[in-house]
């Protein structure tokens, strides 16, 4: 049991991969949606390149969206409007017309005008509720059919332009009253009138709307039926008309109804073995190149979350409609790794990422081709991201590429542009200011993952931090000193291409550790009194070592990020404190060389060993008298071949010539400090 328990510590980064690898696996096949895929790939109006085209089982031939939506539109032209007309309203304004015209007509008239009058108001009112008085005005076409309602019964049917609006009742007074020859009593009707007529006809949405959803509700969705062994479409033959619906059908049906009922299991099998082969050979990759973020089980779980979250808002997307696909800024996948790790692993993992989306998307081709084409653009042109005018440079150059490439698809498919939609274009737009979203997702992540960006090294380079401001005051000669290494470390990083930003700030506070007793170390001496006089060589070498394990800890309660304090760990390897070693060496023969020595430990990237070599050359450089250009030749090229020999960048991945380059960057930078000039004759 005890065996067991050590092996799993042993191998518990391992074990924790492994979990991770199955886990990511797992919620990425858990995203895809459980349909077949149709192995034939075909395109409107292109021939048929496979073999000749069987039905494997009857099918129904689907109409098209097109041929659908013609229908609804039919329908919804000619669906019948419903409105509700109460009778007793009609009744109301009848015995309100008898009670009140004798108060309006005199009966100074004679009885038979009187009589007349009466009857042609009564047949007036009889015009004005033939079919009703609209409650409001709707916006429907006159022509379109009603069906009164009286109590939920169908009483009569019209024409939407026989029933009367408000704004139209004294226009059919005043003609029905020219028609019965009473223009001179038109006053009289017309106040009368509008004492009694009330409105009584209103819309009925809510059965208007469920009659409609009834007759849509009949519309069919497919159209004639293929049976088993039929022949569908012939290799050459144009997919076009009628076989390109047959094709669409048979495509359906795979993906709906035979996969999901008969071979589920076997599909979510396939799908798991594409995702673990995937992630599989992004694992292999990092073990291969990139061991060192292999080995961080952080920087692991990071590039495993940035896939499953680009996975995940695609398939939200095409979940909910595949249209808006591009809208999914999958360049931000590529953006966020480069800015914390390097091109070619944002390459890597982009690839990966759109390889298992092209399983799940349509036009996977066209997809893979627009999305692998932008994540190169995007590795090739962002540089510097902490500068925002290149991350809108290149989010223009991106969403130029989506459009170009889109654009050459699309003709090669329709052979014209009149079908174009602008539509798409848009949506490439949207996915490029999203894209602009990397910025404070960057910041997100340096908190959640403890990672840090260019961004961060941007800011931490400041000479105004508060930690820096210190040094500067606490032992303004190693702040000096710490300003010029760091210009001699970017110049050599940029001549050979490292990360020219970290080195500059791992330069600025690889010596922090000083300023616990800053008088100790001979930049800061001012008063010509040496501390170092009153101790033993094992005392000093002590003290001058120890100002490694004190940066450390600054740098830790000022939470620098671990890439920063890598610097302050290695920037002296593990080579000897040679002034105090020779010291002792000359009292007692036989001195624990280890007294002595940094504890470490050796650099092991580019970046940290041009800081150990920029930092030995600069100090060195300050005990050199009557400096020539010889001189300074000889001093750089000691200094460095003494740290080859040590074996101080045995673990740097830095070659000899990347080393002669950043020699002859410090001679060049040494040479201009000391402003040499050739000797004129006196």
């Amino acid at each position: 049991m005890k065996d067991l328990i050590n092996t799993l510590y042993r191998n518990h980064s391992l074990i924790y991969k492994a979990l991770l690898f199955v886990t990511t696996t797992v919620l990425i096949v858990y995203l895809f949606p459980k349909s077949g895929k149709f192995r034939y790939s075909f395109e409107k109006g292109k021939p048929w390149q496979s073999e000749n085209l069987l039905a494997p089982f009857n099918f129904a031939i689907k109409k098209s969206d097109a041929e659908i939506n013609k229908e609804r539109e039919a329908i919804m032209a000619q669906s019948l409007l419903y409105f509700d007309v109460d009778e007793a309203v009609k009744m109301k304004a009848i015995a309100s017309y008898n009670e009140k015209f004798s108060s309006v007509f005199p009966d100074s008239l004679a009885q038979p005008e009187l009589k007349r009058l009466r009857q042609s108001g009564q047949s007036i009112l009889e015009v004005l509720y033939k079919f009703g008085i609209l409650s409001e005005t709707y916006n429907f076409e006159p022509d379109r059919v009603v069906e009164l309602l009286n109590n939920n019964v169908i009483a009569q049917r019209t024409a939407y332009n026989k029933l009367i609006a408000q704004n139209k009742v004294k226009r059919t007074i005043e003609n029905q009253l020219i028609e019965k020859e009473l223009i001179a009593h038109t006053v009289s009707f017309t106040s009368l009138f509008f004492d009694v007529i009330t409105p009584n006809v209103t819309y009925n949405k809510s059965f208007t709307e469920k009659a409609l959803q009834s007759e849509l509700n009949k519309i069919s969705y497919t159209r004639g039926s293929v049976e088993k062994g039929t022949l569908i479409i012939s290799k050459g033959e144009v997919v076009e008309g009628d076989k390109f619906q047959k094709l669409k059908s048979l495509q359906s049906e795979y993906e709906s109804q035979v996969w999901s009922k008969s071979n589920y299991n076997w599909v979510l099998f396939a799908y798991t073995l594409l995702v673990a082969l995937a992630l599989l050979m992004l694992l292999l990759f990092l073990r291969k190149y990139r061991l060192e973020v292999f080995e961080n089980n952080t920087k692991v779980t990071f590039i495993f979350f940035n896939v499953l979250l680009m996975v995940f808002i695609t398939t939200m997307v095409v979940n909910y409609n595949s249209e808006y696909l591009y809208v999914a800024p999958l360049c931000i996948l590529p953006l966020v790794l480069k800015a914390f790790f390097d091109a070619r692993l944002g390459m890597f993992t982009h690839v990966i990422t759109v390889l298992l989306l092209g399983s799940i998307v349509p036009n996977s081709y066209e997809y893979m081709f627009l999305q692998i084409i932008a994540g190169i653009v995007t590795i090739l042109t962002v540089s510097e991201l902490y500068k925002r005018a290149n991350l809108f440079v290149s989010v223009g150059q991106i969403t130029l590429i989506y459009i170009v490439a889109y654009f050459a698809f699309f003709v090669i498919q329709e052979g014209s542009i009149e079908a174009i939609k602008l539509k798409t274009f848009l949506l490439f737009i949207l996915c490029g200011l999203a894209t602009l979203f990397v910025q404070p997702l960057i910041y997100a992540y340096e908190k959640l993952f403890g990672l840090v960006s260019d961004v961060s090294l941007l800011e931490l380079s400041d000479t105004n931090t508060k930690l820096l401001k210190e040094l500067a005051n606490t032992a303004p000669g190693t702040f000096h000193h710490s300003l010029n290494v760091a210009n001699l470390a970017e110049a050599s990083a940029n001549e050979i291409g490292a990360n020219a930003m970290l080195v500059r700030v791992g330069a600025l506070y690889h010596d922090i550790g000083k300023m616990r007793i800053s008088n100790y170390f001979t930049e800061n001496q001012t008063t010509g009194i040496n501390p170092h006089d009153e101790l033993s060589p094992t005392e000093s070498a002590k003290i001058i070592r120890d100002h490694v394990i004190d940066g450390v800890e600054i740098a830790k309660k000022y939470n620098l990020p671990d890439r920063v304090i890598d610097f302050i760990r290695t920037h002296h390897g593990t080579s000897l404190v040679y002034y105090f070693y020779s010291k002792a060496k000359a009292v007692d023969l036989e001195v624990d060389k280890s007294s002595f020595q940094y504890p470490g430990p050796k650099p092991f990237s580019k970046e940290t060993a041009i800081l150990m070599m920029c930092d030995s050359v600069e100090a060195a450089s300050k005990s050199l008298k009557d400096p020539t250009s010889t001189k300074i030749d000889n001093f750089v090229e000691n200094i460095i071949d003494k740290q080859i020999e040590q074996g101080q960048f045995l673990n740097a991945n830095i070659t000899f010539k990347e080393i002669q380059s950043i020699k002859k960057i410090l001679k060049h930078k040494l040479a201009n400090i000391y402003h040499l000039r050739i000797e004129y004759p006196e």
